[in-house]
């Protein structure tokens, strides 16, 4: 925002809904010329948003769109495409173990109330849906975690698995987090390193479960793009200049609640395995010094990856 010789005050609600509506009446009070909101839910986000157009404030969501909502432009990476990566990591990793028919598959995603789990989701599907219908893969179960709580996602996990008589080949978890949480249970049952999990985030807990070989996949997004890209479209709008915005943002997303298309930045993610890890260390995103540590070093000094 600096860089675009913009002023920002920027507050985090951690989560708490009220907080968030308290944060934002705040700046819409202060006549900020732009708001950009990173909201917790759809409805919080759109009743921010309907009272900053009131005022005639702009409103950019910011990596999750507001269903239902009026916000004037989204900026995120491309959700669906990262759930598409999501399911071909997992198939490429249930080929690569050489598991094929029979293969049993849980998921574990996201929050309900998350538009972005959504379209994790449906990407992923795009994937594995004619691998269900096939008979290839059998879904055990698919469950929502509220609130993307990783600990309720590793207890309903145990219960899927348990139910299921111990077995799973593969894990579809929506994020590292998740991931986490769910190799925590395979470890317990001697299961960790033999099904496939997948993540998101690039995570350095994530990187340091691929090291290991707990975790077969993460999703990278690089988040100083869509920094960057919010920064320009907010100058553009605090200049009152729509045009410009419009050249930046030259995608939609469809708002289905709404009815409508938003105009949007829709960032490119990355698949991310042990192989390309050094990838996500050598973008700045993660230091070496954060997963290279114990039991990992040898491995890292393997790929490549050094602080230096």
């Amino acid at each position: 925002m600096a860089a675009q010789g913009l002023d920002a005050d920027i507050q985090n609600a951690q989560g708490n809904e009220q907080t968030f509506s308290t944060l934002a009446d705040g700046m819409i009070s202060s006549g900020v010329r732009v708001l950009v909101i990173a909201s917790i839910s759809s409805e919080s986000g759109a009743a921010v948003a309907a009272r900053a157009k009131a005022q005639g404030i702009p409103v950019i969501d910011y990596d999750r769109l507001n269903l239902g909502g009026t916000s004037d432009y989204y900026v995120s990476f491309d959700n669906t495409k990262v759930g598409e990566l999501q399911g071909q990591g997992l198939v490429q990793g249930l080929t690569a173990a050489g598991k094929t028919a029979g293969t049993q598959v849980i998921e574990i995603e996201g929050a309900p109330t998350d538009n972005n789990a959504t379209l994790f989701y449906n990407g992923q599907q795009i994937v594995l849906k004619p691998k269900y219908d096939s008979g290839e893969y059998r879904l055990v179960a698919s469950q929502k975690i509220p609130d993307w709580d990783n600990q309720q996602g590793g207890v309903t996990f145990e219960q899927l698995l348990t139910g299921n008589g111990g077995r799973v080949d593969g894990v579809v978890a929506a994020n590292d987090g998740l991931a986490g949480a769910i190799i925590t249970v395979l470890q317990k049952y001697g299961l960790n390193g033999q099904a496939i999990v997948t993540g998101q985030d690039a995570t350095p807990d994530g990187l340091q479960a691929i090291l290991r070989g707990d975790q077969y996949m993460t999703v990278y997004k690089p988040i100083q793009q869509e920094a960057d890209a919010t920064a320009r479209l907010a100058a553009a709008l605090a200049n009152g200049d729509t045009a410009a915005a419009d050249a930046i943002a030259t995608q939609t997303e469809n708002d289905p609640t709404g009815n409508r298309q938003v105009p949007s930045v829709l960032l490119e993610p990355q698949l991310i395995t042990r192989d390309n890890v050094k990838a996500v260390v050598d973008d700045g995103a993660v230091q070496a010094s954060e997963i290279c540590v114990g039991d990992l070093q040898a491995t890292c000094q393997q790929l490549g990856i050094s602080a230096g």
